[in-house]
């Protein structure tokens, strides 16, 4: 388990990069992203809806769904558009156990610490038919310079995190590779080398072009039932219920 000083600085870290961040972006629909087609079809069957740091590129339907974000400035934005929204860590999750029929965390759990306690909280809040969504990247050998600026904890070992789902009786439903992130290390150093010496200049360029392209860009998600061979995938996205239902 990762010393209490060690989590608050990550903490710390991650809220001062991200506060500014989005700062200088602007609020991306759900229905932009290729994650979308998944994401309606899960809703009708999902009233309670939580996602756990959107950021403003939320993927679940904005008006209606509780979000839950380090940053007050994305929590207001989202309040904004009908969502439901409060500040907080996903270590400690003010909400009532079974609470949600769908939970979703892109790109977040790599950032924190204690991911034990992260799974646990995610599957308390999951309801027993519920569904869990997340992404996380892969491999510590692909680690890069971004990792580090972006405030990553961790690149999973693919068994690491079937350990990890097994530990808080998860099963993959269905599983594909994810990430608009480039996977060149060169391309990534070259990134933050720009976001360190000229912040503000970076972050414009890739908010108002590199992102949009991206987007732009983006192929439909292609889903293996089950978990995928993850040895030649750099991030993964999981749809995943819970063992005791999945025997029943």
């Amino acid at each position: 388990m990762p010393s209490l000083n060690a989590a608050r600085t990550l903490v710390a870290r991650n809220s001062r990069f991200y506060d500014a961040f989005w700062a200088r972006t602007y609020l991306t629909r759900p229905e932009r992203f290729n994650t979308w087609p998944m994401i309606s079809a899960l809703v009708p069957a999902a009233p309670h809806r939580l996602e756990i740091g959107p950021g403003l590129r939320p993927r679940l339907p904005i008006a209606g769904t509780f979000f839950f974000d380090l940053s007050a400035l994305v929590v207001e934005r989202l309040k904004l558009r009908g969502g439901i929204a409060t500040v907080g860590e996903i270590t400690e999750l003010p909400f009532s156990d079974g609470m949600f029929d769908l939970v979703a965390a892109f790109d977040v759990i790599e950032h924190v610490a204690d991911d034990q306690r992260v799974f646990a909280e995610l599957t308390r809040v999951l309801a027993p038919a519920g569904r869990l969504i997340f992404s996380v990247p892969l491999h510590p050998a692909h680690w890069t310079a971004f990792d580090d600026y972006v405030g990553h904890a961790r690149r999973y070992e693919p068994a690491a995190l079937q350990g990890m789902l097994a530990a808080h009786g998860l099963v993959v439903e269905k599983s594909t590779a994810f990430g608009m992130q480039s996977n060149s290390p060169r391309l990534l150093d070259y990134a933050v080398q720009g976001l360190t010496q000229y912040p503000v200049a970076a972050s414009r360029c890739y908010n108002w072009f590199f992102f949009p392209l991206g987007l732009l860009l983006q192929q439909e998600l292609e889903f293996t039932a089950g978990l995928m061979d993850l040895d030649e995938a750099y991030e993964v996205l999981l749809v995943c219920g819970r063992e005791d239902q999945s025997e029943t």
